[in-house]
């Protein structure tokens, strides 16, 4: 295919989730001749991916799904948070809604592009040496593209499987009755712990710091409980939610309250389940030491209860908080802790015991015990928010590639474009709200966003716009202001990109809530595209 005359088109779009189809529909409509790409076989982005034993969704449907009529009209769940074999069920009836297909390359690896300037127009390459050209290059790949797996001594010696979270095979891991060892306990680890947990022979936990876990709450829908008359204002209002959700925070002090009304609205708040303990509690609980206290002694009074040793309980939900509550991504469990009072599961403290070695037999700790195992698996996170762009080789103007330019940092404006990088956007990426807002919501705002200024650059008839380094600088600034009024600064996370080796430490996500993020950008679409270089 490489010695083929590359396909001209005027947009081509990386990835096939929530951002890449809604970008993908919306730009077929307005007449550009668009193709999307990915690297999966059929529809869904990270969900295609995603089949590790018990993922699922941690935002409540409707809420996660499209606002588009068309689809949800005749749609419905089975429960509140699904399942992954759910929401790929959930893509095919996308498909059979829109046929977004025929305009979807699958298969197709993204390995580099670069901007030529003479003709303004962008010359991409597939692993597989196709070439595409297109005016516009729309990056909307997520923020979970690129998977971290750590350095571990030995690791490719394990006579067992080993296998990261995001790379779980399609027909499965044959896991019950087998020694499991499970590396991390964010949302990926911990779905994969209490799933695992009932069928397992031993399961041996390594984990370096514990998981603030919430309740799910998970209950069964019918369709008298989806009543499609109150969608339409639903997805009206997640827009205007912080988060993009159907809560807010309460803008009440925590630490004003009563020990009463304080007391009564947690309990309020976790008797509702899901992210609203995190994400509509009091404001001042992500911004003030002595409020956020407040909220992980609440946590930590409700999940003791439920751990029988009080040495596990210790290490699972510790007397003093090792970080501030909120500060990383919230999870969500439904039966987690009672996990830990099965005879046959270990819980070690990678904090003060780490991984010295994987041997073919196991996982050798630094004080020298060896966890034999069968299987390995690694629920190590992911190289958020960046990772996914720079692994593709980008260069821009004068040969400039991204991958340079954001070494020491990223430089956007508004979180979806980036200087001497013209005619590329990308939604759901650094800088904009991303993983501080429900994942539908930001594709469907930002998507339109950028095919608006495609409509604009049209019926202008200008070839090349590009963002003004004032303009990123200006927008770095304040993202950094408002995260730098939080706590979340202090704590080292995948939210600062601290979780990976080398990766510079920074606020990756918006975070002064969605509100205010779509009057700006709508400011600036209204206005003809301030800080933006038109030609």
């Amino acid at each position: 295919m490489g010695s083929t005359a590359p396909e001209e088109y005027d947009a081509l779009i990386v990835g096939a989730g929530f951002g890449g189809c809604h970008v993908l529909k919306t730009l077929r409509d307005k007449g550009f001749k668009t193709l999307a790409v990915d690297d999966g076989d059929d529809l869904g982005g990270v969900w295609h991916f995603n089949r590790y034993p018990g993922a699922r969704v941690d935002s409540k449907v409707p809420l996660y799904e499209f606002s588009n009529k068309e689809v949800w009209s005749d749609w419905n769940w089975t429960v509140k948070y699904p399942g992954f074999a759910e929401i790929q069920d959930y893509f095919q009836h996308v498909e059979e809604k829109l046929h977004l297909k025929k305009d979807i390359r699958f298969n197709t690896h993204i390995t580099a592009a670069r901007f030529d300037d003479s003709v303004d127009k962008w010359h991409i390459t597939a692993h597989d040496g196709s070439e595409f050209i297109a005016r516009y290059f729309i990056l909307c790949i997520g923020s979970f593209a690129k998977p971290y797996i750590p350095d571990f001594k030995g690791i490719d010696t394990f006579a067992g499987v080993y296998c990261h979270t995001s790379h779980w095979p399609r027909n499965g891991i044959e896991y019950a009755g087998k020694r499991v060892g499970v590396v991390g306990n964010a949302s990926s680890g911990l779905q994969t712990i209490q799933e695992i947990a009932p069928d397992v022979k031993h399961l041996t936990v390594f984990q370096r710091s514990p998981t603030y876990a919430l309740p799910m709450r998970q209950a069964k829908l019918t369709e008298k409980d989806q009543d499609k008359s109150t969608y339409e204002a639903i997805f009206g209002k997640r827009r205007t939610m912080f988060a993009g959700i159907n809560q807010e925070f309460n803008w009440d002090s925590c630490v004003k309250a009563t020990d009463e009304e304080r007391q009564a609205f947690f309990e309020g708040l976790w008797e509702k389940g899901g992210l609203l303990f995190w994400l509509a509690n009091y404001q001042d609980v992500i911004i003030d030491k002595e409020a956020n206290a407040y909220a992980y002694t609440f946590w930590r009074s409700k999940v003791i209860q439920r751990i029988k040793d009080p040495k596990v309980a210790e290490i699972l939900a510790p007397e003093i908080p090792p970080f501030f509550f909120g500060t990383k991504r919230a999870t969500l469990e439904q039966r987690y802790y009672e996990v830990y009072n099965q005879e046959n599961v270990d819980l070690i403290n990678a904090k003060v015991n780490p991984i010295k070695e994987i041997v073919p037999s196991g996982v050798i700790t630094e004080d020298d015990t060896l966890h034999e195992l069968d299987l390995l698996v690694l629920a190590t996170g992911y190289d958020a928010v960046t990772g996914g762009f720079t692994a593709i080789d980008i260069k821009g103007l004068k040969d400039k590639s991204l991958r340079e330019k954001w070494s020491k940092g990223s430089h956007t404006a508004y979180g979806m474009a980036t200087a001497g990088f013209p005619n590329m956007f990308f939604p759901y990426g650094p800088q904009a709200p991303t993983t501080f807002c429900n994942g539908p919501t930001c594709a469907e705002i930002q998507g339109d966003w950028i095919a608006s200024a495609l409509e604009f650059m049209r019926e202008k008839k200008l070839t090349r716009i590009d963002a003004q380094e004032q303009t990123e600088a200006a927008w770095r600034e304040q993202v950094n202001m408002i995260g730098n009024m939080t706590l979340i600064p202090q704590t080292q996370s995948e939210y600062m990109g601290t979780n990976v080796p080398g990766k510079p430490k920074e606020m990756l996500n918006y975070l002064g809530g969605l509100p205010r993020y779509v009057e700006q950008i709508e400011a600036i679409r209204d206005s003809g595209y301030p800080g933006f270089d038109l030609k």
